[in-house]
């Protein structure tokens, strides 16, 4: 049990305090995305409330997904109906600050960062994860969630095949060397499945550009900075993946079924869903998970999803008390919860010594995997123009093409660079 549980009794305290506490409270007004982290968000709140008495968060309704809040708090900005603390998603996070700074309508934390000791910030978080909420050279949140796709795979297929599930390759090619033999097992199994042409959003794409140490965008030209081999790289190893290591292009729920029931090598997805696997696995195979490849391990890196903690009030004491809110809800108790929740990897460093997570990960080696990517996070980056969703359904359609067989890897790179930055204008 999550050391914050135990806590919860004690926050229906807080409706007996005396009318004259209560008046005395600054309530911050918080809105979140997601329904489904309602799990961990009240009850961090809760024991937050406990903590601090003079504080009470209220929730409004979750958006349904991080798009959806965004342009919640567009339209607020508008009306004057802003929330006072917000969780960004990281890849729209960019664009956030870029509408809202000019209008003062976001409060960088720089000033409230230099309150806290001089170490603070080392001692709670990885400069990379750090990063996530910074936008040029200015820190306008804290890292609250963070996910980092990761590598699950059936350790009996693996063994079969000649390889070592405790020992898996970490780079591409010798990924798909290992593939390719689980393939070869049996008609109806697939070496692997990297669902990428039926998923929402462009993680998994980013994820190869970055794992090869490339950049989405290039600063200097406000292009796109995949055209070249990065790029056809990926898209070479979308093709063979079909063609070489027998992937059949479905989506993403197909897929996990497919895994599920013993029928594929090796998945690749967010650590979100490691309790979902295991139940679908059950006791038909050992399961395991590991890392995601680099071709380059000195530069490579992952795309980190989630969001950030953006405080959006201008008013002083409700600023100090979202200041008091969002340490908390990065802090090693909630990280603690977030993860036992979730599976995500925490943001906060001290959540993983023997206090908090150490013992949980002994028990559930497969959601630890995530914690060893916190060192490789990179920024899941956004497009300039705000147009990111377009031009993934766009990316999408191409991608799948090219696994399909309809579109060469050639000419889908020269679509994708053409599509891309013409929607970026």
């Amino acid at each position: 049990m999550s050391k914050l549980s135990s806590l919860l009794p004690g926050a229906a305290a807080l409706v007996l305090l005396p009318a004259s506490a209560m008046a005395e409270q600054v309530t911050l007004d918080v809105l979140y995305n997601l329904p489904g982290f309602t799990r961990f968000h009240q009850p961090i709140a809760e024991a937050f409330m406990e903590q601090h008495p003079d504080i009470k968060i209220e929730f409004r309704a979750p958006a349904v997904a991080y798009n959806e809040g965004h342009q919640q708090v567009l339209r607020s900005a508008v009306t004057g109906d802003m929330p006072d603390v917000f969780f960004s998603g990281y890849h729209l996070l960019q664009e956030l600050v870029e509408t809202l700074e000019p209008r003062g309508q976001i409060t960088p934390i720089a000033q409230f960062v230099e309150q806290e000791d001089s170490g603070w910030v080392d001692e709670n978080y990885s400069p990379k994860m750090y990063a996530l909420g910074k936008i040029g050279d200015t820190q306008w949140g804290l890292p609250v969630n963070a996910s980092s796709p990761i590598m699950y795979v059936n350790a009996d297929l693996v063994r079969e095949a000649g390889g070592d599930p405790e020992n898996m390759p970490d780079t591409w090619p010798e990924l798909l060397d290992l593939a390719v033999e689980i393939n070869a097992l049996g008609d109806d199994i697939a070496g692997m499945a990297y669902d990428i042409g039926g998923w929402p959003d462009d993680w998994l794409w980013q994820a190869m550009v970055y794992q090869q140490g490339g950049e989405l965008i290039d600063a200097e030209t406000g292009k796109v900075a995949f055209d070249n081999e990065v790029g056809l790289n990926a898209l070479n190893y979308f093709r063979s993946f079909v063609t070489e290591a027998g992937q059949p292009v479905l989506d993403w729920d197909q897929s996990r079924q497919q895994f599920g029931a013993g029928k594929t090598g090796l998945i690749f997805s967010t650590p979100a869903h490691v309790q979902t696997v295991e139940e679908l696995v059950g006791d038909r195979f050992e399961l395991v998970t590991d890392t995601f490849p680099l071709d380059d391990k000195e530069n490579g890196g992952v795309p980190t999803g989630g969001n950030a903690a953006v405080m959006l009030t201008q008013d002083e004491a409700k600023q100090d008390a979202a200041w008091e809110y969002l340490k908390w809800v990065t802090g090693p108790e909630a990280q603690d919860m977030i993860v036992r929740i979730t599976g995500y990897l925490p943001t906060n460093k001290r959540a993983t010594g023997e206090e908090f997570l150490a013992p949980f990960y002994a028990e559930n080696p497969n959601v630890e995997t995530a914690s060893f990517q916190a060192d490789r996070s990179q920024p899941w980056a956004g497009y300039p123009g705000g147009d990111s969703v377009r031009i993934w359904r766009t990316q999408r359609d191409i991608i799948a093409a090219v696994m399909r067989g309809e579109t060469t890897p050639e000419d889908g790179l020269a679509q994708l660079v053409s599509e891309t930055n013409a929607l970026m204008e």
